[in-house]
Order: C-alpha cells, then sequence, then structure tokens
C-alpha cells in the first residue's frame, strides 16, 4: 500500500481483519515520509506484518526507478525504527526451508537449527550429521520474497514496462472498468513472468508494454483466489488462498490500489486438498 494513502487503503481491507492499531498508523504516517528522505526513495509503500510469539515484524518496502528491480525491504518493531532486510539469496531460500519451520518468535537473532544425517547406518552418528543452521531475519527475507513472487497483485495496466525494460508506475491508468474487475484474468503478478504467453488467438487485445506480467487466472491450483465486491460494491478485493493474510483491492474507474499482508508468515500447503 502507498505511504501517501495508506489510512484511505487500510479502511477498504478492514473488513478482513487487515487493520492497525491507531498508534501504529500516527507512527507509520511520519516514520515512512522519513524513510522515502533518508534513503531516497522513488515511493514507500506499507508491505504489511508478520504476527511472532513474542513481537510482530511490520515490513516496509521502498522503491527507485524501477518497480520490479529497485526494491528495498524494511523491518521495525514499533513503526518508528527501521532496519534493512538482506536480499533472499538462492543459498538462503534452502537453507530456511530446511531449518525453519513454526511461528516466527519475533526475535531477529533466534536461530533455527536442522540436522541432517548424511550416512545412516554408521557408529558414530554425531561425525555424519549435517547442521543447517538459520538466524529469524534471514527467514524474514525469505518469507516476504517468496509472497512478493507468488502473491502480489496488481490491476492490469497499472504498471508499464519501457523498450527498455524498466518497469514504472502507468500515469494513464484509469482504474479497471465494472466488468473488468469481475474477472480474475484482470489482475497480475507483480513479479517476474514465469508463464509463456498464450498465442495472439487466447489473447487479442495483447499489449507488449502493459502485459508482460503472469495473469492470476493461470495459477495452479484453480481456486486459490477469491475475488469479492464489498463496501456496497465499490472496492473489489482479492484474497490468496496460499498464503492466508495477503489482500489486494482496487476501487474501479479510478488508479487506487494495492496489496497488504498481515499473517504469520506462513504458507498454506493443505490448499489443493481443501479446493
Amino acid at each position: 500500500m502507498d505511504s501517501n494513502s495508506l489510512y484511505y487503503s487500510l479502511e477498504l481491507v478492514a473488513g478482513t481483519g487487515s487493520t492497525l492499531s491507531v498508534e501504529h498508523r500516527a507512527a507509520l504516517q511520519t516514520s515512512l515520509v522519513m524513510l522515502k528522505k533518508n534513503y531516497k526513495f522513488h515511493r514507500v509503500l506499507f508491505w504489511g506484518k508478520i504476527l511472532g510469539l513474542k513481537s510482530d515484524y511490520f515490513i516496509a518496502q521502498g522503491r527507485g526507478e524501477d518497480e520490479m528491480q529497485d526494491k528495498k525491504t524494511l523491518y521495525s518493531f514499533n513503526c518508528m525504527d527501521w532496519s534493512l532486510l538482506p536480499p533472499a539469496t538462492d543459498s538462503m531460500i534452502e537453507e530456511v526451508s530446511k531449518a525453519a519451520k513454526g511461528r516466527f518468535i519475533g526475535d531477529p537473532s533466534f536461530v533455527y537449527e536442522h540436522l541432517e544425517n548424511k550416512q545412516e547406518q554408521q557408529d558414530d552418528a554425531a561425525e555424519n550429521e549435517a547442521a543447517t543452521k538459520v538466524n529469524e531475519e534471514s527467514r524474514l527475507a525469505v518469507t516476504v520474497h517468496q509472497i512478493e513472487e507468488e502473491v502480489s497483485v496488481v490491476p492490469r495496466g497499472a504498471f508499464v514496462k519501457s523498450p527498455l525494460g524498466v518497469v514504472q508506475i502507468n500515469r494513464s491508468f484509469g482504474g479497471l472498468s465494472q466488468s473488468e474487475a469481475r474477472k480474475l484474468d484482470s489482475f497480475f503478478h507483480f513479479s517476474k513472468a514465469k508463464n509463456p504467453k498464450k498465442s495472439i488467438l487466447e489473447i487479442g487485445d495483447f499489449n507488449q508494454a502493459i502485459d508482460f506480467l503472469d495473469v492470476l487466472s493461470d495459477d495452479i491450483p484453480k481456486g486459490s483466489w477469491s475475488l469479492q465486491f464489498e463496501c456496497a460494491s465499490s472496492v473489489c478485493v482479492v484474497r490468496s488462498l496460499l498464503w492466508l493474510g495477503l489482500t489486494f483491492y482496487h476501487v474501479p474507474m479510478t488508479p487506487q490500489h494495492g496489496y497488504i499482508y498481515i499473517g504469520d508468515g506462513t504458507k498454506n500447503l493443505d490448499l489443493p486438498f481443501m479446493l
């Protein structure tokens, strides 16, 4: 959610329980402005909150000229003091997948440890155990990265890709129509496209400048998204059933849109069996 319209945006998704206390809203209103100035971001978004057993992580994201490539993620416990998260690397993702299980603790220095047997049927088992250790800050970075890759949402046409490959906000985007907003085809993943493009016959109105992302309706398993109209049918709300807590909103016929994640940071691996 763009920090410039945070109060307004939070009200539109409040029906899902995705909201913040008055104190945290007030603190964000000030601190996100300072983040933008201190880090020289083009804009700052409030990304969401990951719930921990001891403390909760508030997440913000700063973006530069390229909305997809120039990203920095920060976290805070009080919405005032922010720390940069390291970028999620392939090795970090592998370590987190092995070692980090269960709920977040709320302590960035907390270390998760996983013992793995290298060989079986050995006399000295201790010598054949490899320990994978990862701290919670790394887990937080990986979790935010995975949520961004798998369920970040934007409406079709909200961003454009220049001939040089730079992704920027589409200043002429006026919003989806009411009929378009009722279709999952009108919403894209805001991450690097993974699925090959369809044939021209399937996408007759294909526009290379705006159709460079994957469509939500192509996601597997089918049914991993919930699309509803709320607030007297004036707001389109899309929720992820894969990462419970991810909520996207769009006000048709206006450029207003955004998403927020408020959850425990765990993926719903039972989804295929629930559909």
